[in-house]
């Protein structure tokens, strides 16, 4: 039988939905925490494909969850193209900056990302091969914008300030470092496929940001462009596309990338989003991440509130954002016995 996940981004409804949550294999893991203290530190684990495959494989031995997504950072593509990567403790990532076109001259061509990423995809090789018959494998990168306003600022902002005033400033080396980190992109998400990703997604953690002529340009254009790249290589490849916060740009987004399922935070309702964008297809979402930190009767009402709403159409239940370190394990489990009960 075809995989739950596969049947939904088909555009099959089904009387239960597939369910994954994003940011599954993590800190509010206690087996999480102990490969992470195993490997020393966070990208010390993204690339031993060892340990990276035994915390993609975490959540699913203990939830049973319908897709495993492979464990990684959107970061690693810009450490791949010759930026300097690290990680504060307690604080998060931190890059060097591409603030100029002599910046961006620096950096290496797309297609020299594989030597730096090899272990990823042997990761994704040792995860497909170990995963449930029944499980479906996602594979992931960031998404043009998200990336370069980490790559331009050197760390996360509030406001992706940085990048606005870049894009403002000097909207060709902008427009460049967006399209290498496409070309990039591509690369990346076609070599996980070949490993044994069926699916892949496209994280714009802060589409919403854009706006007007930007998201056309930034977020939607690139979007469709690595979509159609993808397929071009990998003939029906499913793509979920995740533009998060897009608001009211969320119509339609799906139509105009080619992307087979909509990924959705919580900003929109899923009344709101059955009406006009489940439509188009296939949509992914968006019980609020701390119903997983409080749990109760609140989260059963909440994931059968939003499993009803979509129940006319193609529908993956997630979060509409990751699952948080303060999450417990224990209303992982509430969620999918309520969604399966």
């Amino acid at each position: 039988m075809t995989k739950l996940l596969l049947r939904a981004l088909a555009g099959e409804t089904l009387p239960v939905p597939p369910v994954w949550l994003m940011r599954q294999a993590g800190r509010y893991l206690p087996e999480y925490r102990a490969t992470r203290a195993e490997a020393g530190d966070f990208l010390k684990l993204c690339y031993n494909p060892d340990l990276a495959t035994e915390v993609t494989l975490q959540p699913i031995r203990r939830f049973g969850l319908d897709a495993a997504i492979l464990f990684a950072d959107i970061l690693l593509v810009p450490q791949a193209l010759g930026a300097d990567l690290w990680f504060e403790t307690g604080e998060g990532p931190r890059l060097s900056t591409i603030t100029s076109a002599a910046d961006l001259a620096r950096l290496k061509p797309a297609d020299a990302i594989h030597d730096t990423l090899a272990p990823i995809y042997q990761t994704v090789r040792q995860v497909a091969a170990a995963l449930p018959p029944e499980t479906a494998f996602i594979g992931f990168a960031g998404a043009p914008w998200t990336v370069a306003t980490y790559m331009i600022a050197g760390r996360g902002t509030p406001d992706q300030a940085p990048a606005h005033a870049l894009k403002t400033a000097d909207r060709a080396t902008f427009a460049a470092l967006i399209e290498r980190i496409a070309d990039a992109t591509v690369l990346y998400l076609s070599e996980q496929v070949k490993a044994g990703a069926e699916v892949v997604k496209l994280f714009d953690s802060w589409a919403g940001s854009l706006h007007g002529q930007d998201f056309d340009d930034f977020a939607l254009a690139p979007t469709r462009r690595i979509i159609a790249e993808l397929k071009r290589l990998h003939p029906g490849l499913p793509v979920i596309a995740f533009p998060r916060e897009a608001g009211p740009r969320y119509q339609g987004f799906a139509r105009a990338t080619g992307a087979d399922c909509l990924a959705l935070d919580t900003s929109v309702s899923a009344q709101w989003a059955a009406e006009h964008l489940q439509v188009d297809g296939c949509v992914q979402g968006n019980l609020d991440p701390k119903r997983m930190v409080t749990g109760g009767a609140a989260l059963v009402s909440e994931v059968r509130r939003i499993r009803d709403a979509f129940s006319g159409g193609p529908h993956i239940f997630n979060l509409g954002h990751g699952i948080t370190p303060d999450a417990d394990p224990a209303n992982v489990a509430l969620l999918v016995e309520t969604l399966r009960g």
